[in-house]
């Protein structure tokens, strides 16, 4: 606020505090602004993402909870963001669609339970075109790949190196990925395995060397 009050003669500190005050920027607010803007392609993707805004000298914002940071590489004190990107490939570029706050305690959702409803949101009301969806290890459980699979999406994610795998077409017992062995040809392509516990009629995962 004082920031942009520094920079913008004809609105105060305290104008644009009333203003905050006063006003929510909900998920649906964001889409309004930004749908206009949006250049969609059919080859579209969606990015989940989670952030954490450090609030680690506040003791009495709401929201605040220690909770785990992916830049800090550890537990910090702060307001859990999941966020929902639109990426055109072809043009290069991305808006943020779509956010939610992760506040377990105030409505009991996971950010899984966040991501499933950006997702269907998208799918039902947006009328973006995609056939991505990517994200990080956190999101990639057995339950939300396979309902990304249902909507007829591709998905993209790192799985972790204790990740149970097949990679014989079940001839060998399911071993972690960190204990995978690896030809010049799969180094450069990728493996094609099977994730424990998945379906049989599920499609076979590709994963990077």
């Amino acid at each position: 606020m004082t920031h942009y009050a520094d920079h913008v003669e004809k609105f105060s500190h305290d104008s644009i505090r009333r203003l905050l005050k006063r006003e929510k920027m909900s998920a649906g607010i964001v889409w309004e602004h930004v749908r206009g803007n949006v250049v969609s392609s059919p080859r579209g993707c969606v990015v989940f993402d989670d952030t954490v805004l450090d609030k680690d000298y506040s003791h009495k914002i709401e929201l605040v909870r220690r909770q785990y940071s992916g830049n800090a590489h550890g537990l910090v004190k702060g307001i859990g963001m999941v966020n929902c990107l639109y990426v055109n490939p072809d043009t290069g570029q991305y808006w943020i669609i779509d956010y939610r706050i992760f506040d377990p305690d105030g409505d009991g959702k996971t950010k899984l339970d966040h991501v499933r409803e950006m997702l269907l949101a998208l799918c039902a009301s947006k009328g973006l075109p995609c056939d991505r969806v990517l994200m990080d290890s956190w999101y990639a459980t057995k339950e939300l790949m396979l309902f990304i699979e249902s909507l007829g999406k591709i998905y993209y994610c790192p799985i972790k190196s204790n990740r149970l795998v097949d990679d014989s077409d079940g001839e060998s017992p399911y071993r972690s990925v960190d204990q995978l062995e690896w030809n010049q040809a799969q180094l450069k392509q990728g493996k094609l395995v099977k994730l424990h516990k998945f379906p049989q009629k599920a499609p076979r995962e590709t994963i990077p060397a």
